[in-house]
């Protein structure tokens, strides 16, 4: 049996490549050309009025924190809340931020607790991490309210949230900051990059001018207007090297033409998976909220004795993934550790299931049947 695992990126490779292409018969590679395009490609898509192309998610969710704390005056040492289930890279920023994580619980739907996030604001609280996870909405509508109530800035880590819609809407449209992944697994995949977005005209300036050293023109501005390269700028802060390139916003120009229809099909086999696996014993799948369409970057289920389910699938060519280890058993976050029953839970017991364009229908059936017999089989004493 061949081998399924959990991604496997797709790419219209023609397109791409003629996409790609426009950049090196112009001889413009970097930041500017494409990156304009796709910005205003991405602005169009998602219902957004600012976006602007990263490296990475990871730059970009360091960017909008460094944005909102120098705009807003944050000191070190001021609290976000966020939550532990998530790749590490959402609370690497806010450390890199100068900024302390706090940690709540998730629900069912692994996504951040309203009650658990009002009951850690403290005096220092500035904003509030929502981690949009595996796709999913959570109970959105109540954390921004609960935000705008207390006063928060709200980030969303929408690295899984690419094509999804909570009541017909991007839920980005009510963050004060939110950040995409195009990460090569993602649902709309280059090699990497990432997008911000911010609704604050004053502080999407404020982002591509720190994502650019600090620099106040691009190359690509002060050579456009005039043809001919032109070297005069000035540099009235320190930022970062955060921006992304024209080949990077070439295939994402091509991916994002095809994300409604792969969303698509990724929430037709998610249905597949639903139904066959609803009657099965011993699973847990996790559900999606209410009124959301969602991407489904991830199918999540929650087994017990979850490493010993996973070495029987593996052993059976099949290939899942765990959307997250827990950080607060990580080195850097274990001083700031706190009683998440329910995440931790999660941390144990998650599998996310194999969820790709390029499956078919009888692959789910075999990792649906795989993981039946697997969860049958006795446990470890």
């Amino acid at each position: 049996m061949h081998a399924i695992n959990v991604f496997s990126p797709d790419f219209d490779v023609d397109d791409c490549l003629a996409e790609i292409r426009t950049c090196l018969e112009r001889g413009w590679t970097g930041m500017g050309f494409k990156t304009d395009e796709f910005e205003a490609a991405f602005c169009q898509y998602a219902g957004l009025d600012h976006a602007h192309f990263l490296s990475s998610a990871t730059a970009g969710l360091h960017l909008a924190l460094e944005v909102l704390k120098r705009a807003d005056g944050w000191a070190d040492g001021d609290e976000v809340i966020t939550t532990a289930l998530t790749f590490v890279s959402t609370n690497h920023a806010i450390l890199h931020a100068g900024l302390t994580p706090v940690f709540c619980d998730v629900d069912a739907m692994l996504c951040l607790d309203p009650d658990a996030i009002e009951r850690a604001i403290t005096p220092r609280t500035r904003a509030v991490m929502f981690v949009g996870l595996g796709g999913n909405a959570g109970q959105w509508d109540r954390v921004v309210a609960l935000c705008r109530r207390h006063g928060l800035r709200l980030v969303l880590d929408a690295a899984h949230q690419s094509g999804t819609r909570l009541n017909g809407q991007a839920p980005a449209r009510d963050a004060d900051a939110a950040v995409f992944s195009f990460h090569a697994v993602k649902n709309l995949g280059t090699a990497d990059g990432g997008m911000i977005c911010l609704p604050d005209a004053k502080l999407d300036a404020a982002a591509r001018r720190l994502s650019w050293l600090g620099i106040d023109k691009t190359t690509f501005e002060r050579t456009a207007a005039s043809g001919t390269y032109q070297w005069r700028y000035d540099v009235p802060e320190v930022g970062f090297k955060y921006h992304g390139n024209s080949v990077m916003a070439a295939i994402g120009l091509v991916q994002l033409r095809r994300l409604e229809r792969d969303n698509a099909e990724r929430r037709r086999l998610a249905g597949l998976y639903d139904a066959r696996l609803a009657p099965v014993g011993g699973i847990d799948r996790v559900p999606m909220a209410a009124q959301c369409t969602p991407s489904r970057h991830l199918y999540q289920v929650e087994v017990a004795d979850r490493d010993l389910v996973l070495d029987r699938l593996r052993g059976m060519n099949i290939h899942p993934g765990v959307h997250y280890q827990l950080n607060t058993r990580f080195a850097p976050y274990d001083r700031f550790s706190a009683s998440l029953p329910r995440a931790e839970q999660a941390s144990d017991q998650l599998l996310s299931l194999p969820l790709h364009v390029k499956m078919t229908d009888g692959d789910v059936q075999v990792v649906c049947d795989a993981l039946a017999d697997a969860v049958a089989l006795p446990m470890a004493a």
